[in-house]
């Protein structure tokens, strides 16, 4: 996606990398219930992963900063980084087992997850903001939930004495800091994440733009699309293209990370959040998480 003579867009993730362990299954079990299922897979996941991933698709010089655990798992891990072109130098390794997120997937395309951290939770601070520190021509700085707050925390503070623009994707959604909320320039959240941030759902114009005045937001909305609210208070809404949705499993991840994509190469807020629906509404039409996402030469054939 990067013409020649032009500089990368140069994005680091602070996140979790996790192997996805996904059933499918037209109804899902109630307590107590067994039901037999279509098919089973395994394959690469974290939310951290999956945003670093997607933006690498998209063309961008991506370093991941994270701790992967010392087994099989932590290994193909390692290397589909390798494989996908990410830098992962800055990635350590730890004798706690790799994290794992365990997937439902219903006949609908929608999912019910469980996650076990693992190893992501052992992520160290100093590590975390050396990173920061020392990666040439950084500008975007990207993160989520699935890893200690404190290391977010410490991870953006470096990142903003740097001039870098800061991502949070607030999922799964835990209680934020006021600190941390102060840090970020971009908060992601999809619907029901902003209900946990904000009191209410996104239901009308008044309370989306009542939402974090002064700061940028992308409230992500499902089919619907999503809605841009501007520092100044201004909505700009990009719907979905209609699609039949196989499996949303990382369809937001994989919004983040193009829209990050975006805003490292220098496009504005709009037209980055128009590739990243395009990518995300794409990616639902297929199963797993970055197995659905497209690569360069499909994404051109998006932008």
């Amino acid at each position: 996606m990067q013409s020649k003579g032009v500089q990368p867009a140069v994005i680091a993730v602070v996140g979790s990398a996790m192997m996805d362990l996904t059933a499918y299954a037209d109804v899902l079990p109630e307590p107590g219930q067994t039901l037999a299922g279509q098919l089973f897979t395994t394959g690469f996941g974290g939310k951290g992963a999956n945003q670093a991933v997607m933006a690498a698709h998209c063309g961008a010089q991506v370093h991941f900063i994270g701790k992967l655990g010392d087994d099989v798992f932590g290994s193909a891990i390692a290397e589909n980084f390798v494989k996908v072109g990410i830098d992962s130098q800055f990635v350590e390794t730890s004798s706690t087992p790799n994290g794992v997120a365990h997937i439902w997937v219903d006949g609908n395309g929608e999912n019910r997850i469980i996650i076990i951290p693992g190893a992501n939770h052992e992520i160290e601070i100093s590590k975390a903001v050396e990173a920061i520190n020392s990666i040439a021509g950084l500008s975007v700085v990207v993160a989520q939930c699935e890893i200690k707050q404190e290391v977010t925390l410490a991870a953006f503070k470096a990142a903003k004495l740097r001039g870098c623009t800061t991502v949070l994707n607030p999922a799964p959604y835990q209680e934020i800091s006021a600190e941390l909320l102060a840090l970020c320039d971009w908060i992601i959240p999809n619907e029901t994440e902003f209900r946990e941030l904000h009191g209410e759902l996104p239901t009308s114009d008044e309370i989306l733009k009542s939402f974090r005045p002064g700061k940028s937001s992308i409230v992500t909305l499902g089919s619907k699309g999503a809605v841009y609210v501007s520092p100044d208070g201004q909505l700009h809404r990009v719907s979905a293209p209609q699609v039949s949705a196989v499996d949303t499993t990382g369809a937001g991840d994989a919004f983040v990370g193009s829209f990050a994509y975006g805003l490292a190469s220098g496009k504005d807020p709009v037209e980055a959040m128009k590739l990243g629906i395009a990518i995300a509404s794409l990616s639902v039409t297929r199963k797993g998480a970055q197995s659905s996402y497209p690569d360069q030469t499909e994404i051109a054939t998006l932008s």
